[in-house]
């Protein structure tokens, strides 16, 4: 880029991508730009990718005549399988991405592929290599030193030819030949050091069976897709920065039909999170998660079961910006973007996760009533609801003290609070237990207060949700926190993976009292539950016995009072 176009972008505030892309365009470079998002289809998409969707496609939309293609790269048949390819392909609808007729896969290309890896033999830059992987990486050197020359480098084209087309005959065993690349085992890049361009794999491919034995590896066939498809911005993470030089080799090398760009960003790292897909698998397969959907995951199936709105994840993405230079963003960041959505969104709701009774003394038994409660005050269109209101309720126990502090404005002997869209209500007395625990609260109430302020004036402080005992709907609630205890997990660590999981991040109430429209909640319904947080309807949940996750908590001013020696 000019010093000017660059000046022109900075004030435009274009992220770096942006501006590169701006200024291609702007020289006529290209009329119209196409980008691809590529993954692997060897387990669910994660947080991260979430951000390589939103920059992908979300770039495409922004220019006329521009698209994003989807395609898997879909070159190593041990790991990968169908199920990846369907959840990814869910994935990103969900997010709000459609990538129309654009769906490919690099297995489409294999014969091309295979045929362009001939071509280089031919023009003596591969050859087959018999050396064992070990010794393969033996010989790569390190970045001080060089590598050494395979004993093998010097076979004539005639017998390169030959042996490449035994391996994909099925001639050889898998690990006993591999195809390389000849370019310089002394490259400052390791990468340009006779790469590995096909090995052998004796395995069925999910698409294409067992008509290969021979895959191409991922940084063969990921540039040469990239020019199949005309694609012009390769965008990646800044891990492929030291790939780009071969990348740029085979393209100039072979007779692509066009000459994409590899541009690399910053990957995003969350606090908290680990984003390898490789320990993210270990999780599962060791049993420490539930699956890859598991609400406490960092994928997104975990995020979208936990409750998540796709809004929140796009929002997140485009606050955090495109980087040069890796970071570390604050997991609170997202969980911003998240409350912010839901508390547009979220029908309010109340529910009890502690309960305790409240049994109101001149209230008369038997009487019950319907009393209107606002479902979003965020969204006047969202309308009212009837709750039911009897005699006995349940309060959450901590909204209860019977020796309060001062700044202790809930419940206690004597005080009166309201309770929301009811009635006042003063304690009188507590009955306890045997073992002196309290489990029944005494009450009075006033009727003249019934959905709003007294009469007479009078003011309270505190306002409780609460659910009343005769119609409350008992189901199970799940509250989810970090999986992982650092800031920064080290799945590497003494004790290993299993020693840096937060043995907190699950807490089970098995008995939470809901108000009896959350019964009917479809899968993936998002509420707030008043005065507690943002909740999602889990699948496991039945019409008699609901399930629900804690997406994210509220403000807990409470908590920071506390910790000041205070109360709320």
């Amino acid at each position: 880029m000019t010093e000017d176009s660059r000046a022109e972008a900075r004030s435009e505030g274009l992220d770096f991508i942006r501006a590169i892309v701006a200024e291609d365009l702007a020289t006529g470079k290209h009329a119209s730009i196409v980008t691809r998002f590529p993954p692997e289809p060897n387990g669910y998409l994660h947080l991260g990718h979430a951000k390589a969707i939103c920059l992908d496609f979300g770039l495409a939309r922004e220019i006329p005549n521009s698209r994003c293609h989807l395609r898997f790269d879909d070159t190593n048949p041990a790991t990968e399988e169908t199920e990846y390819v369907d959840g990814i392909m869910n994935d990103v609808r969900w997010l709000g991405f459609d990538w129309k007729k654009h769906l490919y896969y690099a297995s489409d290309y294999f014969e091309q592929l295979y045929e362009w890896a001939v071509a280089l033999i031919r023009m003596g830059k591969a050859f087959v290599d018999d050396q064992t992987p070990d010794e393969i990486r033996a010989n790569q050197g390190s970045l001080t030193e060089p590598g050494r020359e395979s004993p093998f480098r010097g076979r004539s084209v005639e017998e390169n030819l030959d042996l490449f087309a035994r391996m994909r005959a099925g001639e050889f065993p898998e690990e006993s030949r591999v195809l390389r690349a000849k370019i310089d085992m002394a490259a400052s890049v390791v990468a340009m050091r006779d790469p590995i361009l096909y090995r052998i794999q004796h395995k069925a491919h999910h698409r294409t069976g067992t008509t290969w034995c021979i895959y191409p590896m991922y940084d063969f066939a990921h540039p040469l897709s990239d020019a199949i498809e005309h694609v012009t911005h390769s965008l990646c993470t800044l891990e492929f920065l030291d790939h780009r030089p071969l990348y740029d080799w085979l393209i100039e090398q072979l007779p692509v039909p066009s000459r994409p760009r590899q541009i690399e960003f910053a990957r995003l790292n969350v606090t908290h999170t680990i984003t390898s897909k490789r320990f993210l698998k270990r999780l599962v397969d060791e049993g420490f998660v539930t699956g890859w959907d598991d609400p406490r995951m960092p994928t997104i199936a975990a995020m979208r079961r936990r409750g998540y709105p796709a809004r929140a994840l796009r929002e997140f993405c485009d606050a955090i910006g495109i980087a040069k230079r890796d970071n570390l963003i604050e997991l609170a960041n997202l969980e911003f973007h998240v409350r912010q959505a839901l508390n547009q969104e979220a029908l309010r709701r109340m529910a009890v996760l502690d309960p305790i009774k409240l049994v109101i003394e001149n209230y008369p038994e038997g009487q019950e009533e319907s009393l209107d409660a606002i479902n979003n005050p965020e969204d006047p269109g969202a309308g009212t609801r009837k709750v039911p209101f009897s005699r006995e309720i349940w309060i959450e126990r901590e909204d209860f003290m019977e020796d309060p502090p001062k700044k202790f404005f809930r419940l206690s002997p004597g005080k009166e609070v309201r309770l929301r869209y009811a009635y006042f209500v003063t304690c009188q007395s507590v009955v306890k237990n045997a073992e002196g625990e309290i489990v029944e609260l005494r009450c009075t109430y006033d009727p003249a207060t019934r959905g709003g302020d007294a009469p007479d004036g009078r003011k309270v402080k505190g306002t409780l949700h609460w659910v009343s005992a005769r119609h409350a709907v008992a189901a199970e609630v799940r509250l989810y926190g970090t999986l992982f205890k650092d800031e920064v997990p080290d799945p590497h660590a003494p004790g290993g993976l299993g020693a840096a999981l937060d043995p907190d991040s699950l807490r089970v109430v098995e008995r939470a009292w809901l108000e009896p429209a959350l019964a009917e909640a479809a899968p993936g319904e998002r509420f707030q539950f008043e005065r507690l947080g943002y909740f999602c309807a889990d699948p496991d949940g039945r019409p008699d016995r609901p399930v629900f996750n804690r997406t994210a908590t509220l403000r807990d001013t409470w908590a920071k009072v506390a910790k000041q020696g205070g109360a709320e």
